[in-house]
């Protein structure tokens, strides 16, 4: 007899957060989430003092069997005018009537919330953290903060007559298979920005809580016309780059700034999904630790999480300063696998830009909806 049930004691949390490591045990491109940030996202982001989540698991006897969270971002609903609820942290056996009785119960819990329109997920919350199921790509584990499902979600997911909403994509380069002419053109297009009084440079760490606040205003402006954008408040910038500033290295955080503002930014991150999937069940401790704490030179990869320029400032050559500096550290630093995005698949200049820097779209995530 299958049952769901609500998650509210510690122990539910730790089945909730735990499942996807039984699940995945024998698929070699799983990577596990860390134990203290998935609890954490669930019970201590600045999301919950503003937006509602209920998780559930669904249980065949005693054994887990499924697991939904039911999201209400209040802040997606006010910023895009709209009345929609979401799905998170799907993860089910490859059985229909499961993942029906995982999408029923969050569509209900929704219903009760004062929802009216969509039903949209798979999204931890909103596009600003993990989303989208995977569709392509399933024969490299993910890269650092992109998520991972088997390629039977996709049947689940659409027999319960969800449809795509879009289509996100991920980028990829090994080695040196890159066009390098933003590295080639880069002192030239660093000295013709210099003439606006355009300067790219690093983040500044001994001041990071000011670059911070300066940086969230480029981060709401940036991506406002990307598909389900929300703005991230105060709080949620502050606990973003304060995750971030963890496992940062400023060689590859760089700052676009005139005359003391800052226009636009570019992050990328080591891949510390390399050392993630050698820590079993994303326990830190005791073992675990030790893991990141002495293999962090043993990464070999880059994630580019992020690059944007606000609007005023595009096409004068930013963009292309930007990536030509972080190719130039990877080569410097003797990374051989760079990975970008996600980016919207309607999103013509910024995946024209990619692809002429021979980006190959090697996995695409999907958002799906459905009237609720």
């Amino acid at each position: 007899m299958k049952k769901i049930v609500p998650v509210y004691s510690k122990n539910e949390l730790a089945a909730f957060i735990d499942f996807p490591h039984d699940l995945y045990k024998d698929d070699p491109n799983y990577v596990p989430e860390l134990f203290i940030a998935q609890r954490d996202l669930l019970t201590k982001h600045p999301f919950h003092k503003h937006n509602s989540l209920q998780c559930f698991l669904v249980y065949d006897g005693e054994q887990v069997i499924g697991r939904i969270a039911a999201i209400l971002n209040n802040s997606h609903n006010e910023y895009n005018h709209v009345n929609d609820g979401f799905f998170g942290f799907f993860d089910c056996i490859n059985n229909q009537e499961t993942a029906n009785l995982l999408f029923s119960t969050a569509a209900h819990w929704l219903k009760n919330k004062g929802v009216t329109e969509k039903y949209i997920g798979p999204v931890n919350f909103s596009t600003n953290e993990a989303c989208g199921l995977l569709i392509k790509g399933f024969d490299t584990p993910a890269v650092l903060m992109f998520t991972y499902n088997a390629p039977y979600y996709a049947d689940l997911i659409e027999n319960a007559s969800f449809s795509k909403q879009i289509d996100l994509i991920a980028w990829n380069w090994k080695g040196q298979a890159y066009d390098d002419k933003s590295v080639r053109l880069l002192d030239s297009l660093q000295e013709r920005l210099k003439r606006s009084n355009i300067i790219i440079r690093k983040v500044d760490l001994k001041n990071f809580k000011q670059e911070t606040k300066n940086l969230q205003e480029v981060y709401n402006n940036a991506w406002d016309k990307n598909t389900g954008f929300v703005p991230l408040n105060d709080e949620e910038f502050k606990y973003l780059a304060n995750d971030l500033k963890l496992i940062l290295d400023p060689d590859f955080c760089l700052i676009a700034e005139q005359e003391s503002k800052i226009i636009g930014f570019g992050v990328a991150l080591p891949d510390y999904n390399q050392l993630f999937k050698t820590i079993k069940k994303g326990r830190l401790f005791p073992t675990g630790i030790f893991k990141l704490l002495f293999n962090k030179k043993k990464i070999t990869g880059i994630r580019i999480y992020a690059l944007g320029v606000i609007e005023g400032y595009r096409k004068l050559g930013i963009e292309a300063c930007l990536y030509g500096t972080i190719i130039k550290e990877y080569k410097r630093k003797g990374f051989t696998t760079a990975d970008a995005g996600w980016t919207l698949e309607n999103n013509d200049l910024i995946n024209k830009a990619i692809i002429a820097i021979k980006g190959d779209p090697y996995k695409t995530y999907r958002i799906y909806e459905k009237a609720i």
